[in-house]
């Protein structure tokens, strides 16, 4: 597990995605996520809901159940989950400018803002849920499983898509590339693979595919920085927030490059996990609620 040598918590995530929200709107879009590249001639916003299709296939999604999106960012992964499924959905995010988005999205979606490491959800109230790219915030992982094995069904499934720490990795990429990247993206720590399914098992799930979409997802950091930029050439709100000294977050816009070369050298990795939750709650996880 790689952790940031300076303390991450949901407020400072809450203002990284408050202060960087006209980037990543204008830069990437409103799929707060990779887009992934199946054929490899997609569009970036084809990519970015391909990736949503693919969490989709993983859930299997059925006619009137409850889903909880665990960091929904602007609520576009629900209403494109809610396009094709009579299913209601709720989401939650740190960030109250990603929340008044997200309120409008669309019918048969409530967008909460509050942290999903305290919830408020009552015990196996859901029979779906899904994380993309939001178990990296959570301060405590092992909570981050344990709540959502709480709020599932016992015939429940969870779905994550993670950013991991590769196998093997020098201690130079620890140091230049995956340090850093927790330290500017806000992330308290990235774990491996092996990280993820011990935790998810201590929780109570049985993991039942894995899949590792690393080079189906890197171009999107190339994509990010060349919009990137664009931007500082033509965009003075996007200069604001990169050069503004009252701007805590403006680093992570410079960690693109880092990114980049994470991917290429194999020091990260990008896996989508599907759980079943087909044993009771571990002994130890968050009470009822």
């Amino acid at each position: 597990m790689i952790v940031a040598s300076i303390p991450s918590n949901a407020a400072s995530v809450a203002r990284h995605y408050d202060e960087l929200d006209p980037a990543y709107r204008r830069i990437w879009g409103e799929h707060v996520h990779h887009g992934y590249w199946r054929e490899g001639h997609e569009s970036p916003e084809e990519a970015s809901v391909a990736l949503v299709e693919l969490v989709e296939q993983r859930l299997a999604l059925k006619p009137g159940q409850r889903v909880c999106d665990i960091g929904c960012g602007y609520g576009a992964t629900a209403a494109e989950l809610l396009k094709r499924h009579d299913v209601a959905i709720v989401g939650f995010t740190l960030s109250a400018r990603q929340q008044r988005i997200g309120q409008a999205r669309a019918p048969g979606f409530a967008c909460l803002r509050r942290d999903w490491l305290d919830n408020g959800l009552a015990t196996a109230s859901f029979e779906r849920a899904y994380a993309i790219e939001s178990s990296e915030h959570m301060v405590d992982k092992a909570l981050f499983f344990a709540e959502a094995r709480r709020i599932l069904r016992d015939d429940g499934r969870l779905v994550v898509c993670a950013w991991l720490e590769g196998e093997h990795v020098r201690p130079w990429a620890v140091r230049h590339l995956l340090e850093p990247i927790c330290r500017e993206g806000r992330l308290p720590s990235m774990g491996s693979r092996e990280d993820y399914v011990r935790l998810a098992r201590d929780a109570g799930f049985v993991l039942t595919h894995y899949q590792d979409i690393s080079r189906q997802v890197q171009r999107t950091w190339t994509i990010c920085l060349v919009r990137l930029v664009k931007a500082l050439i033509r965009d003075p709100a996007i200069r604001r927030l990169a050069f503004g000294r009252g701007v805590e977050s403006r680093d992570f816009l410079f960690s693109l490059p880092r990114l980049i070369l994470a991917f290429r050298t194999g020091a990260m990795r990008y896996g989508v996990f599907q759980w079943d939750a087909v044993s009771p709650p571990a002994s130890n996880a968050a009470t009822d609620r």
